[in-house]
């Protein structure tokens, strides 16, 4: 049946039973990253994917905290808005003592604090007497690693696992262990202070006795040692927190800073910009936002450019991380198992063991048919807003060899169009950013065969053309400039002639192998406002579609209409609302001068902050047409925090601005600025531009939108274009 896949076919997320907590508690720093429930607790049920994690494996399985035996009832659990600390609040339910005694719930306070530093998870417990009379307690730890691979956890099946090595026990430290099939240990190493009365290897207990109002503090250090190598101890809990905020302080100082006049809207803002900081990752070639969490913490080559497009007019160095970090990885020759070829930009990298012993193919694995164009169009946009040309003529060699990987290897029949088609079984079926199995189909249901020429991905190589022939102008190259010019434009009108059906009223959703239209209307053709390659006359009707009850279910913009044969609101790509895609969507309709649209796609995703926990925007949730006081419906193995469902916020920003750089003068320019309906007031602070900085204030009046500037430091000139 066409509704059935076999397991692992397309590395589906096995999601066999609901998440047994969906408000999970995140927490990541430099390349370790954890998931909790809201007691703070390990638990191996539902999904069992909270755990924490270096490296694609897990370090850590099972934590779990009890009192007496009995888990503690919950009161309260957060993560700091700079997402530097969890905390937990917990207090004792009524306990039998067993001599007829009774504590009575309430008289203990259990607070719990996390926090990740140096590959480490630290944690401090208080608990605290209320009562009173004096009190014995037992506070006990169940820990375990099981080193699963994130791929394991996502419903692969392993023939044969490597092997678990004996506990190491001291009076104060455990060290769990596991050599891999790839012949790697990887160690857990987890040291309390003060010494457990009682450790065993799956167990610590302490048993205190606590006066009125006394109180008892625990210290635990989880390190995650991924190599043989032993780590130094861990610092102290106190040491490791003082560090890690003087490290957030250190990313969030420089960066540009948005505050308006409503408080909820500053909520998202804040939580996205907290996101991002978290997600972004030193890597050799500079800062990288890594996918998401739990399920893509690594390295994206698509997510990561077009996170680092909506965030370029406000922070243009992650940009360059990522140019810098994708050059580096490019493809150098032919892999069909990796589906790799010369220029070809990078899909996805992994670390784990699965990885190392190439049983799933993505240590560097390139099926991704749209990240090349995405690649230079992004150093175009890079150059564009920055004017760095010696980056660009550092990374000139890649773009080129981009360039020559869509005329070459994208077009695989030479018909102007870049298609994809997976080289062997084990790469993805689909290859463009909707890459379930089921996303790209006939009006009748059928699936398309391959090659696919998607829609948006001839927009993608469109506007990549413009963007390398500016750059070309700039290094001297005007031969290939004016090449690049016509190129584009043969792309634009071969494009319109081919994708163009009118029965549907939009561009198809894609030529199948035959060049058959799967005449379906979808969010994709959206993407093709976004790069420019619509007719005018064909952009408006698109709007217009996507705004309708067709596809905007009243919190956005569906991925696939409510009349296509494949619809269904909870599927990962025929129904569901993304967030980015919203944002591209709207900055396409700002491009072609309906900010009207894109405003109601703003307004519609700013509700959806509004219900969501901790304001924190996830990758997607389900198409389901909004209802009277109820929010959206969450999507269960959504991740959240999702890098370029944060971004989209700031990207919903520059669209109803209308903001463009020119680095040559240097000037920012704001093109009919509109402010959304639930913003009186926007102040922008430190907004730079080729070493100039200036403080905007945006102000709503009947009739426009007031530019003031309150702060400028260099040369940078500020122009208003109604």
């Amino acid at each position: 049946m066409a509704d059935r896949i076999r397991l692992g076919e397309e590395w589906y997320i096995l999601a066999a039973s609901s998440p047994p907590d969906e408000r999970r508690r995140v927490l990541k720093e430099g390349k370790v990253f954890a998931t909790f429930n809201r007691f703070g607790d390990i638990q191996p049920i539902g999904l069992h994917e909270d755990g924490i994690y270096h490296g694609d494996t897990r370090f850590l399985s099972h934590q779990e905290l009890r009192i007496n035996g009995v888990r503690p009832m919950f009161l309260n659990s957060t993560v700091r808005d700079d997402n530097g600390q969890m905390v937990v609040e917990l207090m004792n339910p009524d306990l039998n003592v067993g001599t007829g005694d009774l504590i009575q719930k309430g008289l203990l306070h259990v607070f719990r604090a996390k926090l990740l530093w140096n590959d480490t998870l630290h944690e401090h417990i208080r608990i605290a007497n209320y009562g009173l009379e004096p009190v014995n307690v037992t506070l006990s730890m169940d820990m375990d690693a099981d080193y699963a691979d994130i791929f394991e956890i996502r419903g692969v099946e392993r023939k044969r696992r490597g092997a678990m090595l004996a506990p190491e026990l001291s009076a104060s430290e455990l060290t769990l262990g596991y050599r891999g099939l790839d012949q790697v240990v990887r160690r857990t190493r987890i040291r309390y202070d003060p010494a457990p009365d009682t450790l065993t290897a799956a167990r610590a207990e302490f048993r205190l006795l606590l006066a009125p109002k006394q109180d008892a503090h625990v210290y635990l250090a989880v390190a995650c040692e991924p190599d043989a190598a032993a780590a130094p101890a861990p610092e102290d809990y106190l040491s490791a927190y003082t560090r890690m905020n003087g490290a957030l302080d250190a990313r969030m100082h420089d960066l540009c800073r948005i505050v308006t006049s409503n408080t909820l809207f500053n909520n998202w803002i804040d939580r996205s910009t907290a996101d991002l900081v978290m997600l972004s990752t030193a890597l050799p070639g500079g800062r990288y936002p890594y996918a998401g969490l739990p399920w893509y913490a690594t390295t994206f080559g698509r997510d990561g450019i077009i996170t680092a497009r909506q965030l370029l007019w406000l922070d243009p160095g992650l940009a360059r991380g990522v140019l810098a970090v994708l050059a580096d990885t490019q493809a150098a020759s032919q892999d069909p198992a990796r589906d790799a070829e010369p220029g070809k930009i990078l899909h996805e990298a992994r670390l784990g063991e699965l990885a190392a012993l190439d049983e799933v193919p993505f240590r560097r694995y390139y099926g991704t048919v749209d990240a090349t164009p995405l690649f230079v169009g992004l150093a175009g946009a890079y150059f564009e807003r920055t004017g760095d040309l010696d980056f660009i003529r550092g990374i000139w060699g890649n773009i080129e060899r981009a360039l020559n990987w869509i005329d070459q290897y994208g077009d695989r029949d030479g018909d102007g169009f870049v298609e994809y088609a997976r080289r062997t079984d084990v790469g993805l079926i689909q290859q463009g950013w909707k890459d379930s199995h089921d996303s790209v189909f006939h009006e009748d249901g059928r699936l398309a065969e391959a090659p696919i020429a998607l829609c948006e991905v001839q927009g993608y190589v469109y506007e990549a053309k413009l963007q390398a022939a500016r750059l070309a102008d700039c290094l001297g190259k005007e031969a290939m400039a004016v090449e690049l010019r016509r190129s584009a434009e043969r792309l634009k009108q071969r494009f319109n002639e081919a994708f163009w059906c009118e029965r549907i009223g939009s561009y198809a959703l894609a030529l199948d192998g035959d060049k058959r239209q799967c005449a379906v209307p979808s969010s994709n053709a959206g993407h093709t406002l976004w790069s420019g390659i619509a007719l005018p006359e064909h952009a408006g009707r698109i709007a217009a579609q996507l705004l309708s009850d067709e596809f905007f279910c009243g919190w956005g913009v569906r991925t696939l209409g409510c009349g296509a044969v494949r619809y269904n609101p909870m599927a990962y790509h025929n129904g569901s609302v993304w967030p980015h895609d919203n944002a591209i969507i709207a900055e396409g309709m700002a491009r072609y001068g309906n900010t009207a649209g894109a405003m109601k796609i703003f307004e519609a995703l700013f509700d959806v902050s509004m219900t969501m926990d901790q304001h924190r925007m996830p990758e997607l949730f389900c198409g389901f047409a909004r209802r009277p006081d109820e929010g959206p419906t969450l999507y269960p193995v959504a991740c959240s925090p999702q890098a370029w469902a944060a971004g989209s916020v700031f990207y919903l920003l520059h669209a109803c601005l209308g903001l463009s750089f020119s680095a040559d003068k240097p000037e920012i320019r704001l093109r009919n600025p509109r402010l959304p309906p639930f913003v009186d007031q926007i102040e922008i602070r430190a907004l730079s531009i080729c070493g100039s900085t200036v403080d905007l204030l945006l102000q709503r009046y009947p009739n426009n939108v007031g530019v003031n500037i309150l702060r400028k430091d260099g040369p940078v000139e500020v122009v208003v274009v109604a």
